[in-house]
């Protein structure tokens, strides 16, 4: 087998539903690039710093699937949600408290938070910006970006 991602089975073939070849995982430098084009786009749309605070420290911090909803004019609520998963309730918290402390650094000030201690699903309310920071199976069943299904999104991760 001289090509490293071809895959070794028994008889040399590919299992029903499976090519021979497996994806290459993403590259550092093609996610850095990606990351950046999010970041360029967001600025593009006017988006506040507290989102480019807040999303830069979820990214930091690992934040799977980490996306923008654009509320402008759809929400009298908030602006922004920035929504995001974690692998587990310790990094969900983890994530939150990289934001927090983050926002604190740069001056902005938290209206409100929920969900702190039990890390399935964090809200940390900024006023122009809602965070939402979630276990993959609450996310899945809430589906917060489906209710919100006519915001511009930006993918971030």
């Amino acid at each position: 087998m001289s090509d490293p991602n071809e895959r070794a089975t028994p008889d040399g073939v590919a299992p029903a539903g499976f090519s021979a070849r497996s994806e290459a995982p993403e590259s550092d430098l093609s996610r850095e690039s990606n990351e950046r084009a999010a970041f360029e786009t967001l600025a593009e749309r006017g988006a506040p710093s507290e989102l480019v605070t807040a999303a830069r420290a979820a990214l930091e911090r690992n934040a799977r699937e980490t996306l923008v909803l654009d509320l402008r004019g759809i929400s009298d609520v908030t602006d922004f949600f920035l929504v995001m998963a974690g692998d587990s309730d310790t990094h969900t918290r983890a994530i939150g408290e990289s934001i927090i402390d983050r926002m604190k650094q740069a001056g902005f000030t938290q209206v409100g938070s929920e969900g702190r201690s039990s890390g399935q699903w964090i809200l940390l309310d900024y006023v122009n910006v809602i965070i939402h920071i979630f276990l993959p199976r609450v996310r899945e069943f809430y589906q917060i970006e489906r209710l919100w299904g006519d915001a511009p999104v930006v993918q971030l991760s």
